[in-house]
């Protein structure tokens, strides 16, 4: 990613559109020869950065300080380099390629955190475990199927840029302000030339069709659809990995720790979850990058004005680079997750007989022919005693040890063991894991199946 939006590779794609455009010009018939091709051809990669630094502090315009650089090793060609375009022909459409580029790479990479995450999904889909609503302990969920919320989010997300590349369009060739002037001027007011050049040049690009209309630079409403998936990205990665901050604090889950790594200068038993940190905040600073683009586009004055290019700059290489450091970190993430099932048993133990006293009332009924008024205010009762033996004496929670010492519930006592089985209390929990992997999941592992990219080839 930082190749993709390196000096290097804006310029070289600079210089790629120029032998685009040139290309196209000679085959719909200007005097341009096949030396003056070969010469462009041969030099793209041919880039003097110091030669352009001079020139552009000279004349203060980086295009065409690049336009001199180009012509300086391509003098065969240099008076054809250029013809006819503005310079947002080959700013705005090489920033194109780049961000097509990038969202590529992070499809690629986001399949692989989706894939390492599926696998963790099914490894624990029938492991119960607490639920949380507002942070407090609720119905019992399980491992897998609380990962199959992340790992939807994530699918959404692949969705998402998988949506905006595929309808990415060209900004191809328009001129200064969108009007193909300057071209039709070069092929003698012929339209369908102007409208074939265009065409070529978009092909040559890998690109499928070019904005309709345009001022001198493609719409800005484009980057915010293309800054949006990106933030919006950044929130799944801040929620998922608040997610496990927080279960690193109940000691449920954590995120891999290394034989060696210290947690703390002062704390040596200290185990912080630093990774997860660290994607909350990058992806905080990627949430925040969609407001560069909104506010841009609502200032392009009429056709355009140039306070777009430095905040561009910024924004679109900041929301790649810095998705890329978050994928590569939940790749890391989630191929090392640790789960710790005595500790979540634990912590459902504590929760559990509290949750279970509806279907001990039930069981009452039904056995014993019960009261259920009358059992719903012996359970009550029960519960607020051990409810207060928890938060004032700080024991564990001794609901079914008093429901046991009650000779009203004689008739169910020796159904309670069963009845507190963990497992019966997380409703289609593994089978949704099943199906969702099956049905969301799946096509897309399928349609990159070739992909096989793995935490020790990404830099971490």
């Amino acid at each position: 990613m930082l190749g993709l939006f390196s000096s290097f590779k804006r310029v070289s794609t600079w210089r790629l559109l120029w032998l685009y455009l040139a290309k196209g010009q000679k085959e719909l018939g200007l005097n341009i020869s096949q030396e003056q091709i070969d010469e462009l051809e041969s030099n793209l990669e041919n880039i003097d950065f110091d030669y352009a630094q001079k020139e552009e502090r000279l004349i203060r315009h980086d295009v065409m300080a690049h336009v001199h650089t180009y012509a300086k090793c391509c003098p065969k060609a240099a008076a054809i380099i250029h013809l006819g375009a503005t310079s947002c022909y080959v700013t705005d459409n090489a920033d194109l390629i780049i961000i097509k580029n990038g969202f590529d790479l992070l499809l690629n990479k986001l399949v692989s955190s989706i894939k390492s995450l599926s696998l963790f999904c099914d490894k624990y889909k029938d492991l119960p475990c607490l639920g949380y609503t507002h942070l407090q302990p609720a119905q019992l969920t399980t491992i897998g199927k609380r990962a199959c919320l992340w790992l939807q989010d994530l699918c959404f997300d692949f969705e998402n840029f998988e949506n905006v590349k595929n309808n990415l369009k060209f900004r191809g060739v328009k001129g200064t302000t969108g009007t193909q002037a300057s071209f039709l001027e070069l092929f003698n007011n012929d339209h369908d030339k102007v409208k074939r050049l265009d065409e070529i040049v978009t092909q040559l690009a890998g690109f499928k069709s070019t904005f309709m209309v345009c001022g001198q630079t493609y719409t800005r409403k484009a980057d915010i659809d293309i800054l949006s998936v990106l933030s919006s990205f950044g929130a799944t990665v801040h929620k998922i990995c608040t997610d496990i901050r927080l279960l690193a604090s109940f000691k449920e889950l954590e995120e891999p720790f290394e034989k060696e790594q210290v947690g703390s200068s002062a704390m040596p038993y200290k185990r912080n979850p630093m990774r997860s940190e660290r994607a909350c905040a990058l992806s905080r600073h990627l949430m925040m990058l969609v407001n560069d683009g909104l506010a841009t586009y609502s200032v392009q004055w009429m056709e355009r004005t140039l306070d777009d290019s430095a905040i561009r700059r910024i924004a679109l290489s900041e929301g790649f680079l810095c998705a890329d450091a978050c994928i590569n970190i939940l790749q890391n993430v989630f191929e090392g997750l640790v789960v710790y099932p005595k500790v979540i048993e634990s912590r459902i133990n504590q929760e559990l007989p509290f949750m279970a006293t509806e279907n001990i009332l039930m069981e009452m009924v039904k056995i014993a022919g019960a009261n259920r008024q009358d059992c719903h205010e012996r359970i009550r009762v029960l519960s607020h005693e051990a409810g207060k033996n928890v938060k004032l004496m700080g024991m564990q929670n001794n609901l079914i040890d008093l429901i046991k010492s009650d000779d009203y519930f004689q008739p169910i006592h020796s159904n309670l063991e069963n009845m507190l089985d963990a497992r019966k209390f997380i409703g289609r929990a593994d089978v949704q894991v099943e199906e969702f992997l099956n049905e969301m999941v799946k096509p897309i592992l399928d349609k990159y199946k070739n992909n096989n990219l793995t935490q020790s080839q990404l830099l971490i």
